[in-house]
C-alpha cells in the first residue's frame, strides 16, 4: 500500500531491487495529484546511438502514473494495473537527467488517465505520455 502522505525518500526505499532502482530513477516530489522524478541519461537508459531509449522514457512514465493512481484509490479493496500507455518522443537527450511529472487527466471509479511530461535539464519537452489505468477489486 502507498500511503497518501508518503515521502520521496520512502518511495525510494520501497523501490530497491526493482526497475526503478535499476534505471536510477529518483523521486523528487510526491502527492496524490503530482509526482516528479528524475532519471539519468547514461549507460542504463540509452540505446545504441547513445541517446535516451524510448523504452526508458516509457518506464519512467508508467512508474510515475502507476504510483499516482495507486495513491488515489481505496488500497484496502482495490489495486491498479496499466491498461494502455502511449508516448510521443519529441527530442533526443544524450546526457544529464530527464525529469518526469505526472498529473491526472481523469480519476474515475474504474479507470484513471494520467499525463506524464518528460523534460530535459533545460525544461524542454522530451516526451509526452498518456497512461490509462484500470482499477480492479482485490480478490
Amino acid at each position: 500500500m502507498i500511503p497518501i502522505d508518503i515521502t520521496p525518500e520512502q518511495l525510494q526505499v520501497g523501490s530497491k531491487n526493482t526497475m526503478v532502482d535499476h534505471l536510477g530513477i529518483e523521486f523528487l516530489e510526491v502527492s496524490p495529484q503530482l509526482i516528479k522524478a528524475k532519471m539519468p541519461v547514461d549507460n542504463r537508459t540509452v540505446q545504441p546511438f547513445r541517446i535516451l531509449h524510448g523504452g526508458a522514457s516509457v518506464a519512467l512514465a508508467e512508474t510515475l502514473g502507476s504510483i499516482a493512481a495507486q495513491m488515489n484509490i481505496d488500497q484496502e479493496n482495490f489495486m491498479v494495473v496499466g491498461l494502455d500507455i502511449n508516448a510521443n518522443h519529441i527530442r533526443s537527450v544524450r546526457s544529464g537527467f530527464v525529469y518526469g511529472v505526472t498529473k491526472p487527466i481523469h480519476i474515475g471509479r474504474t479507470t484513471h488517465v494520467w499525463e506524464i511530461k518528460i523534460t530535459n535539464e533545460e525544461d524542454k519537452l522530451v516526451c509526452v505520455s498518456r497512461l490509462t489505468i484500470s482499477v480492479l477489486a482485490k480478490k
